[in-house]
Order: C-alpha cells, then structure tokens, then sequence
C-alpha cells in the first residue's frame, strides 16, 4: 500500500514543474496573502501542511490560514530542546485560536542521541544535531505530503533573500509555499498587534528569532535577525531551508508523530 500511496503523490507532483511554479509565482507576486493560501488549499488540500517554529511570522500564517480552510494540517518539529516560553505559545494559540497541532519528533530522545553521539552534539557538531532532530524528521513528514507552507522572509537572512512565494522543495519532493516572503518585520508586527494575537514572551526580551534552548541567545543592538542562533558558530542555518542541498547524516535517524 505504501508503494501505491507514493506513486499517487508522485503523480499528483510531478505537473508542478519548478517552471510552472515560476509561472504560478508571478502571477501571485502581489496577491493578498488570503488568496496565495487559498489557491495552496484549492490545489493540494487535504495533502496541504503549515509548519510553524511558533515565531511571529508563522503566527500570521496559522491566523489567516484558520480562516480559510479547515483541512490545512499545522505541524512542528519538537526537538525536545524547545523554550519553556514555546511550549506556553504553543498552548496560548491553542486555547485562542482554537488551532491543534502535529507534534512532529526524532527517532531518539535527546538522552538516546547522547549516548550514540556523545553529550551536548550541538556544542560540538550542531549541522548534525539540527540533521537528526530536525531535518531527517522534516523529510519524513512531508513523504506523506504533496505541499508545506513556510514563514521564509526575504528579511530574515542572506540565505533567504533570494526565497520565491511559491518553488519546488527538491529535498523534500514537494512543493513549498512561502506566502509571506515579502513581508518586513515591521507588517508582520504590525499584523499580530492588529489581530491582538499572542507571542513568545522572548521576544520582549531580546530574542529575535528563537530556536532551540541551548543554541538561541538574544540579540545585540545592530546585530541581524538571526544573529542569536549558534552562537559562536557560522552557522544561521537549520538545514530545512537549505535549497536543493542534499543533506545524509547517516543511519538510524528517524521521527515519530504524535
């Protein structure tokens, strides 16, 4: 059955073309963000999923897109290494916007993973941490999928600038949608403050962009978005987001759901 199931999302991927989605793209360059979320629903639901890493952006995501249609799956990668704050969001959002979530895991716990690769691998190896707690795991997830949609800003980055509204996730054999990939960070606080929709407390305390609890810090004046992940490391990168780059960090590395 599993063999079926992947040729029928094999088949159902195959039209999107990274040109036709080039097309597509143009097309909804300057398109509200309701309707970019809408043709997502009218073209791949119910294989459609949001991931959310609970930041502001994704925030704005999961408001409009729980408006629209009901069938879009919200999902995250628990690392096991997440800010209490996050958890106590993640909850909030819950509770507010009446929003369930996928809780998407590794294989191993983060003790298991210490006795295979040695304690704290973040401080040591953190492409492979970030490999086995979430990329491998991400790739799992969406085997079942035909699309995600993303919070990827222009803004965030140098290695998101140049990210299209709408492109082929080679890795992940998948399309990939990035409804808010123009927006500034001013228009996506702007939003939450409009909507009165909840945030990570973090984020009042300096922390622009918020990952896991060892590898996040908060930011210094004039330092970029992404400055406090990895610290000490030129690192700004988890690896879901990485192109077409094909990333193997060996065997035995798997995800649950839950």
């Amino acid at each position: 059955m599993k063999s079926v199931s992947r040729a029928k999302q094999v088949s159902h991927t195959s039209r999107w073309t990274p040109r036709r989605l080039a097309r597509v793209a143009r097309a909804l360059e300057d398109a509200p963000l309701a309707r970019v979320l809408q043709w997502a629903v009218d073209n791949f639901s119910p294989d459609l999923c949001l991931a959310t890493s609970f930041g502001p952006q994704s925030i704005v995501l999961m408001h409009q897109a729980s408006k629209i249609s009901p069938e879009i799956l919200f999902f995250y990668l628990d690392t096991g290494l997440m800010f209490p704050e996050t958890y106590a969001l993640r909850d909030e959002l819950s509770r507010r916007l009446g929003l369930q979530f996928k809780r998407v895991t590794p294989e191993h716990s983060v003790e298991q993973q210490a006795q295979q690769h040695g304690p704290r691998l973040w401080t040591r190896d953190p492409d492979q941490c970030c490999g086995l707690r979430k990329v491998l795991p991400l790739r799992r997830f969406l085997a079942h999928k035909r699309a995600w949609i993303t919070g990827v800003r222009n803004g965030q980055s140098a290695s998101r600038a140049h990210a299209p509204l709408i492109e082929w996730d080679a890795p992940n054999g998948v399309v990939k949608l990035n409804p808010i990939v123009r927006w500034t960070s001013q228009q996506v606080w702007d939003y939450i403050r409009a909507n009165d929709l909840p945030f990570n407390a973090l984020h009042e305390k300096g922390f622009a962009s918020i990952g896991c609890q060892p590898c996040t810090r908060a930011v210094l004046s004039g330092e970029s978005v992404r400055a406090g992940r990895w610290p000490g490391f030129a690192k700004t990168e988890c690896g879901i987001h990485s192109g077409s780059r094909v990333v193997q960090f060996g065997s035995g590395a798997g995800e649950s759901v839950r």
